[in-house]
């Protein structure tokens, strides 16, 4: 059986109702046998803990606050989130910023962006970047952080060959996350793939959201990861095999597990 892994996944969050171990199950019986789960607040923060401690060396926590679960509380946020300091993790993530659900505080979102950036730094761990809309914007944040060894993917990536291009050329060795919409009818993601090096691509599923055609409408789980993969060797030309080696190569190498 081939082995894949999903770099992106909230197998924890409560449209699972508790299914959050059997999704676990199935995705490793799919042959995804690694699930990287992204934080994204204190009120899922214990759940995720708790499920990737039931199934340890196949999920994988991360420690991090998104742009789109805080507001006035961003502080407190970012304590409880510090207070986590010390937990095994592979990654700082979910962090960025999103100005489609909210514009109005922008410069908030940056201030706990920097702010996480800084403690993956600190850590030594890759980060998973959140953008919605505000690429400009992310990439002037990364700028003050050039030549610092920070380093991680680009979460749902939606951007074009050569968005791809500038990001490498301007911060080095980082990845991007494909998922669902690879398969989505139209999706200008599928003709950007082409032009990405495979060395430069992660799976992920962003379970339970965007699952990938067939299954659209249905809640997502990991184990969609092994069509996102089928997707990208037909549209890339290369066989399933050479998908699932380079990805779960990369993957593995990105977060160290």
């Amino acid at each position: 059986m081939l082995n894949f892994i999903d770099t992106h996944s909230h197998l924890y969050d409560a449209a699972y109702e508790g299914d959050g171990g059997g999704a676990v199950r199935r995705a490793v019986a799919a042959g995804v046998t690694k699930i990287v789960m992204p934080d994204t607040d204190s009120s899922v923060r214990e759940a995720m803990f708790a499920l990737c401690g039931e199934f340890p060396g196949v999920a994988f926590p991360c420690l991090g606050l998104h742009p789109t679960e805080f507001g006035e509380n961003w502080r407190e946020e970012l304590d409880l989130l510090r207070g986590f300091i010390g937990r095994e993790i592979v990654a700082v993530g979910e962090i960025g910023l999103d100005l489609h659900w909210r514009s109005d505080n922008l410069s908030v979102q940056i201030e706990v962006f920097r702010s996480q950036l800084e403690l993956a730094l600190e850590l030594n761990l890759p980060v998973i970047i959140h953008n919605r809309e505000a690429t400009a914007h992310i990439l002037r944040v990364l700028d003050d952080f050039r030549g610092m060894g920070l380093r991680g993917v680009f979460h749902a990536y939606s951007g074009s060959a050569e968005t791809f291009r500038e990001l490498d050329e301007r911060y080095g060795d980082w990845s991007v996350g494909i998922g669902g919409v690879l398969t989505f009818k139209n999706a200008s993601i599928a003709e950007t793939v082409k032009s990405i090096p495979l060395e430069s691509i992660v799976l992920e599923t962003d379970a339970p959201y965007l699952t990938p055609a067939p299954y659209r409408g249905k809640r997502n789980e990991s184990s969609y990861i092994p069509v996102i993969a089928g997707k990208l060797a037909e549209l890339r030309g290369i066989s399933i095999d050479e998908v699932a080696s380079v990805t779960t190569m990369n993957a593995e190498k990105l977060f160290g597990i």
